[in-house]
């Protein structure tokens, strides 16, 4: 299997989390995948097979196959563009039926994912309880204007939204215990965010349950805190940014799209560029 080393959301030519891409003619064995996803060692890597009207894909960390990737995805339609010409492709889901558009801009690739619908909901207590001892935060860490929340938009997040920006520098937290409770709640990321001005965020994504420490870039939690901030009916002014990854040396820059209509998918967009 040929794989494409793609890093989405980048900022410009620099930074990006990589995906690995395969584009392939028919479906691997499952075994085999989850074995390439290992041996490759990004957070995700995407694997599409042609159908009719569009792609079949599917999506696998290191350690599980995960239902939706939006980093992956943005790869994935770079990929798509480079192979097929600049275009919108549908594309086929285990759980969900979405679409991807890509397209050549310079060196680099333009891409944009519309995501499964969202929905969120006020976080457990023992969850909450559970993430606060597991990153040493205490509830006085947490941004009383937005409430720790379960936010889906085809992957299930834990958002956690913190008053300071060193608090958020500061993350660490035992992998293994990261792990054991994100599995445990059905948890793609926990979602660690600081506001740093009206509709930009600074953003943490720990991704134990994938075998990850920490994703540089994760578009499944963007279109699930687009979907929060409308529920919540948070003044977002219809987008917000998302700045990821710089903790982490590798800069990354989200951008999602807010409609009106409760639960629709959000638009995630950002750049992508080839790896060599």
């Amino acid at each position: 299997m040929r794989v494409e080393h793609i890093a989405a959301f980048s900022e410009g030519d620099t930074g990006g989390n990589p995906a690995g891409v395969v584009l392939a003619d028919r479906w691997p064995a499952d075994a085999a995948m989850q074995v390439l996803a290992a041996e490759v060692g990004y957070s995700e890597t995407a694997f599409a097979v042609p159908e009719a009207g569009g792609w079949r894909v599917r999506y696998f960390a290191p350690e599980q196959e995960v239902p939706f990737c939006g980093h992956a995805t943005i790869a994935l339609g770079a990929a798509l563009a480079r192979q097929h010409g600049d275009g919108a492709f549908a594309l086929r889901l285990n759980a969900a039926e979405i679409g991807v558009e890509g397209r050549r801009d310079g060196a680099l690739y333009a891409a944009a994912l519309v995501s499964p619908p969202t929905r969120s909901a006020p976080a457990p207590a023992a969850l909450l309880d559970a993430a606060l001892a597991l990153f040493g935060y205490v509830p006085d860490d947490l941004d009383p204007r937005l409430p720790p929340a379960l936010a889906e938009a085809g992957a299930r997040h834990l958002l956690l939204a913190l008053t300071s920006r060193r608090r958020l520098a500061e993350m660490r937290y035992d992998q293994a215990a990261g792990a054991v409770l994100m599995r445990e709640a059905g948890l793609a990321t926990i979602s660690l965010l600081h506001e740093s001005a009206p509709g930009r965020f600074d953003s943490r994504n720990p991704f134990a349950a994938g075998g990850v420490y920490e994703d540089p870039a994760t578009g499944a939690a963007a279109a699930a805190l687009g979907g929060y901030l409308r529920d919540l009916g948070w003044p977002h002014g219809g987008a917000i940014e998302i700045l990821q990854g710089e903790d982490m040396g590798t800069p990354c820059r989200l951008h999602a799209a807010i409609s009106p209509t409760p639960g629709a998918g959000i638009r995630v967009s950002g750049t992508a560029r080839f790896l060599a």
